[in-house]
């Protein structure tokens, strides 16, 4: 048995969030109370009782039909009913007794690995479970951490890449430094028969999976699951946490939040404290703890760096802040010119590849082009329409885009540079052309124009063939 050990690590007055080994000698809990479990983004509240407790946690295994990404369908399983499974929050030294009850509307047996557990499989030789079946086990919460939790019956990578994990955290003795607001956010990759943006049920391949190859990398179970309308929200001068895992089952995840500096890392969700930090690595199967305080307002993104994931496989989030600016920390833009050498010309961007089939109709044009939208142009213009102020035009009740839909045209297959002014603000910039086929560009701005409060304009491939701009060279112009 080992002993109990006693150490405390001060750093600017706040304790280390993870101490040692808790003794053993604390296994007779002095309550018994059932556990609060939370989905995500949220996290159950801080614990404040002084001893150990007999937590009572139920767990439910659902096989569910849920949203990928728009118009792309999965059939997770999954812990609570949703992608990441439920936040479990205990007590160093709890008792915990698990059950694990699989629905009896689910088609396959499945069980949980505890990170957290010390005994053999984390838990998992214990729980294997039937569907209509409950398995009851139990463990003592003995080393304070932040664990990924998940399914181990096999072939384990298929039920890990349908969305088998979770995180549950063993907060130490002494409790947590106080912050203002605590999220729960964890990576995972999804591997689809069908390409990205394919619609419809997508079946899982275990062909991508063993390739590690997957079609989607996401935050919280799905494409947008923390964009918009979903995006975190906090204020200017208060402080967030971060619970950060990464269920993989296979990549790990370069974890960078644009525009702020992590405070401290608790790197591997481990004693281990860093400073100051950029970018913070999650292995696959592990998690971290960021904290960071808010100095400046604005929309925050949070992502995988392993960028082309963020950008065209999902793994992009948004905290929103709101309040005073502080212009000595962060001016904004102060100016704005365009720099093209004498002899450039405006470059052409290969577009991110989407399914090569015609659209038929209005309404396949807006399907197709809202996820050429979300590959393509969100991270500019926004998923929301608005823009980026100073920088980037909104779309959302564009004057400009709603005025000339041949104009428009050009703009997205020539490229636009110079002063714009779109809803009564000017912008001075660069926008590329764009490698789309006619259908492509057609479908983009028709998703465009039917959204955001815009004309409800059907652009159609004929019309985008007889207004695109002529890439150079080609012996024929096009007007701009």
């Amino acid at each position: 048995m080992r002993p109990a050990v006693a150490m405390k690590t001060y750093c600017v007055g706040l304790t280390f969030f993870f101490g040692p080994r808790v003794a053993l000698a604390e296994q007779k809990a002095s309550a018994s109370e059932a556990g609060v479990l939370t989905d995500a983004p949220s996290v159950p509240p801080a614990i404040t009782r002084k001893s150990p407790a007999h937590v009572v946690i139920h767990l439910e295994v659902k096989e569910v039909v849920q949203r990928l990404a728009d118009g792309v369908e999965f059939t997770f399983w999954t812990f609570g009913g949703h992608v990441p499974g439920k936040f479990i929050r205990v007590r160093a030294g709890d008792f915990v007794e698990m059950h694990l009850d699989n629905h009896p509307d689910n088609k396959m047996p499945h069980n949980i690995d505890l990170h957290a557990v010390t005994g053999p499989g984390g838990g998992a030789s214990s729980s294997f479970t039937a569907p209509g079946h409950s398995s009851v086990f139990s463990f003592q919460a003995l080393n304070p951490g932040l664990f990924v939790y998940h399914c181990a019956t096999a072939p384990v990578g298929m039920h890990i890449g349908n969305g088998m994990y979770g995180l549950i955290l063993v907060e130490p003795k002494e409790g947590l430094p106080k912050v203002d607001h605590e999220f729960y956010v964890m990576q995972g990759e999804f591997y689809t028969a069908g390409p990205n943006g394919e619609a419809g049920l997508q079946p899982f391949s275990m062909a991508k999976a063993i390739e590690e190859k997957p079609e989607y990398v996401v935050f919280n179970g799905a494409v947008g699951a923390l964009l918009g309308a979903n995006a975190l929200q906090a204020k200017v001068g208060e402080t967030v946490r971060l619970f950060v895992g990464n269920g993989g089952p296979n990549l790990l995840s370069s974890f960078h939040v644009i525009g702020e500096i992590f405070d401290s890392v608790r790197q591997e969700a481990g004693t281990a404290v860093s400073h100051n930090v950029q970018t913070t690595l999650v292995p696959a199967g592990g998690a971290a703890v960021v904290d960071f305080k808010l100095n400046v307002p604005g929309t925050y993104i949070m992502v995988d760096h392993s960028i082309t994931r963020a950008f065209n496989k999902g793994a992009m989030g948004q905290i929103k802040v709101t309040g005073p600016e502080t212009k000595a920390i962060y001016s904004g833009k102060t100016g704005d010119e365009v720099y093209m050498p004498e002899g450039s010309r405006i470059s052409v961007t290969q577009a991110a590849a989407t399914p090569k089939t015609a659209t038929a109709n209005k309404a396949e044009r807006v399907a197709l082009g809202k996820s050429i939208f979300a590959a393509n142009c969100a991270a500019c213009h926004q998923v929301d329409g608005q823009g980026i102020p100073n920088a980037f035009p909104p779309l959302a009740g564009s004057d400009y885009l709603n005025a000339d839909v041949k104009r428009a045209i050009r703009a997205v297959t020539g490229g636009l540079a110079g002063k714009l002014v779109v809803n009564g603000k000017e912008f001075n910039g660069v926008m590329p052309a764009w490698s789309l086929n006619d259908d492509e560009i057609a479908s983009v701005l028709t998703f465009a124009y039917s959204s955001w409060g815009n004309t409800e304009q059907d652009v159609t491939a004929d019309l985008v063939a007889a207004n695109r701009v002529k890439p150079a060279g080609s012996g024929s112009g096009g007007e701009r």
